[in-house]
C-alpha cells in the first residue's frame, strides 16, 4: 500500500509549456496582407478612387457654404451666426460632429439648388452628452422646408429616438416651401410627422430643446412650443402661427413681427419661451447649461479595450477597392484596414465562404462584422443568420460591409431551398435588436440593397446605373465615429438608412 502511495506522490514528468500551450494566449491573429502597390491593377484602382474622393470632397465643401454669397452676407449683417457656425459653437470644443445626409437634395430640384437639403443634422457632444442637432440654414431659401428637408429631419429624429439622443433644434425657418406644399403635407411621413415624433420622444424621456434664432412661423411654431425647454433670441427670434401680413389680411390689425411674437412677448407675457437670450452666442451658452442640468448618464454594458490603429494604412483601400464592379477583391483586406490592430476572429471560416463573419474591435468597442465575398448561397445565408443571432445574444453591434449582386439563382439552388434560407437571414437581421451600421463598399443590387435595414454609408460615387462607387475610407471614418460615440447600450428594434 505504501509503495503504491509513494508512486502516486512521485512528481510527474513535466511536458514543455510550448507543447501544452501552443495556441494558448489572449492575442488575436492579425488579418490582411501587403498589396503590391506597383501592380497595374492597384495603381489603376488607386488613381480612379482618389479622383472620386477628391471630387466628393470638392462637392462637400461647396455644400458646406450653404446659400449664395449674397444670402450669407445678408444673414451675417443681421448679427446672426451662420448655421454651421452655430453648430460648431454649440458642441464641445475639439469634439467631432457626425453630419448626416450631407448630400440630401443634391441636384434634386434641377437648377434650384438646396445644399444639404436646407438643414444641417448630425450627432455632436454638448456638455459631454451626445445629442442630435437639427439646424435650419436660413441662407438657403430663408430656411424653408422642401420635401427633402422634411425627409432629412424625420430621419434624424428616428435615429435620435432609437438611440435615445436628446434633440436640439436651432430654429431659423420661414416654414414650408409654399410652391411645394402639396409634397410636404400630403403623406404620413411628411411635415406633420416631425411634431408627432417630437411629442413621442418627449413622452419617453428623450429631451427636446429648441432655440429660436430667427423666424419660427406657422406650423414651425410648434417646435419650440412642444419642446421641453426653449430659448428665444432678443430682436431676432419670433414665434407666431400667423405672421404680420396674415394678421393684417385676416383682421386688419397692423403689428410688427417683434410685437407679435418676439422674445419680450413670449418670455414676459405668453410664457411660450423659457429663456431670454441676448444673441446667438448667449443662446448657445444657455443650451449647454440646459444639457448640463439633464442629469444624463451614459451607461455601457460592453467591454471596452484600449484602442489600436490598424496595421495597414487606410489609403491602401483606394488600390484594393476599385471602381470596376466586375473586379473582385477580398473583403478581409478591407476589414484589416478598419479594425483595431487588424485583429479579426473569423466565425465559420470554412463554411459558406462567400460571406465573411467574425468579431473585432473598433476604437476598443466590440463589433460583429459581416462582409460579402461573392454571391450568397444557402450556406452563406444560414451562416449569416447564425452570426447575427450570436451578436444579439451578446449585445454586440453589427457592421455590414456590402458588395453583392444578390442571392444565387437557378434550378439546383431553388431545389435546395435558397428562398427559405435567405428568408432566415433577412428575418435575423430585421429582428436584430443591436445597432446596425452598413457600409456599401461597392455594388449593391436586388433584395440585398435593403436587407440590412440599418445605418448606411455609400462609400463610392454613384454612377448612372445601380453602380455605387465612393471611397471606402470616408465610410470607415464615419463608422468609426459611430462605434466610438453612440450609446451602444441602447437596443435598436428598428433601423434607419443613412445616405449622402
Amino acid at each position: 500500500m505504501w509503495a503504491a502511495l509513494r508512486l502516486a506522490l512521485r512528481p510527474c514528468a513535466r511536458v514543455p509549456v510550448s507543447t501544452l500551450r501552443a495556441y494558448h494566449g489572449a492575442s488575436v491573429a492579425a488579418l490582411g496582407t501587403q498589396p503590391d502597390s506597383s501592380s497595374a491593377i492597384y495603381q489603376e484602382n488607386y488613381k480612379q478612387m482618389k479622383a472620386l474622393v477628391d471630387q466628393l470632397y470638392e462637392r462637400a465643401q461647396k455644400i458646406r457654404l450653404g446659400g449664395d454669397e449674397k444670402a450669407r452676407a445678408r444673414h451675417v449683417a443681421r448679427g446672426k451666426l451662420l448655421a454651421r457656425e452655430r453648430v460648431d459653437s454649440l458642441i464641445d470644443p475639439g469634439s467631432p460632429f457626425l453630419e448626416l445626409s450631407q448630400f440630401a437634395g443634391y441636384q434634386l430640384y434641377g437648377d434650384e439648388e438646396v445644399p444639404a437639403g436646407g438643414i444641417i443634422t448630425g450627432i455632436g457632444r454638448v456638455s459631454g452628452v451626445e445629442c442630435m442637432i437639427v439646424a435650419n440654414d436660413a441662407t438657403i431659401k430663408g430656411g424653408s422646408y422642401y420635401p427633402v428637408t422634411v425627409k432629412k429631419q424625420l430621419r434624424a429624429q428616428e435615429i435620435a429616438m432609437q438611440n435615445r439622443l436628446p434633440c436640439i433644434y436651432l430654429v431659423d425657418s420661414g416654414g414650408a416651401n409654399l410652391p411645394r406644399q402639396a409634397e410636404i403635407f400630403a403623406d404620413r411621413d411628411h411635415f406633420g410627422r416631425t411634431f408627432y415624433n417630437q411629442a413621442i420622444m418627449s413622452s419617453e424621456g428623450i429631451v427636446q430643446i429648441a432655440v429660436v434664432m430667427g423666424f419660427c412661423t406657422a406650423g414651425g411654431a410648434y417646435v419650440p412650443a412642444m419642446a421641453d425647454e426653449n430659448i428665444i433670441v432678443r430682436k431676432q427670434g419670433t414665434i407666431f402661427l400667423g405672421g404680420p401680413p396674415l394678421v393684417k389680411a385676416a383682421t386688419g390689425e397692423e403689428v410688427s413681427a417683434e410685437d407679435l411674437g418676439g422674445a419680450d412677448l413670449h418670455c414676459r407675457k405668453s410664457g411660450v419661451s423659457d429663456y431670454y437670450a441676448l444673441d446667438d452666442n448667449h443662446a448657445l451658452h444657455l443650451v449647454r447649461t440646459i444639457v448640463r442640468n439633464l442629469n444624463y448618464q451614459k451607461k455601457l454594458d460592453v467591454t471596452i479595450e484600449p484602442s489600436e490603429d490598424p496595421l495597414f494604412p487606410a489609403d491602401e483601400l483606394y488600390g484594393i477597392v476599385g471602381a470596376n464592379l466586375k473586379r473582385n477583391f477580398d473583403v478581409r483586406e478591407v476589414i484589416a484596414r478598419i479594425v483595431d490592430g487588424s485583429k479579426f476572429s473569423e466565425f465559420k471560416a470554412l463554411y459558406g465562404d462567400t460571406l465573411v463573419t467574425g468579431f473585432a474591435r473598433i476604437y476598443g468597442y466590440p463589433i460583429g462584422i459581416i462582409g460579402n465575398n461573392g454571391v450568397l448561397f444557402s450556406e452563406s445565408a444560414k451562416k449569416g443568420a447564425h452570426f447575427v443571432q450570436l451578436c444579439c445574444q451578446r449585445n454586440i453591434p453589427l457592421l455590414f460591409l456590402q458588395n453583392i449582386t444578390g442571392f444565387m439563382v437557378g434550378r439546383e439552388y431553388e431545389a435546395e431551398g435558397i428562398a427559405k434560407d435567405g428568408a432566415k437571414m433577412v428575418t435575423a437581421v430585421a429582428c436584430a435588436n443591436v445597432p446596425k451600421i452598413t457600409v456599401i463598399s461597392c455594388g449593391m443590387m436586388g433584395l440585398l440593397i435593403q436587407q440590412t435595414l440599418g445605418w448606411s454609408w455609400v462609400s463610392v460615387l454613384a454612377q448612372p446605373s445601380t453602380h455605387q462607387s465612393r471611397s471606402r475610407t470616408l465610410a470607415s471614418g464615419g463608422c468609426n465615429w459611430v462605434i466610438k460615440h453612440l450609446p451602444l447600450d441602447t437596443k435598436i428594434n428598428k433601423s434607419v438608412a443613412l445616405k449622402f
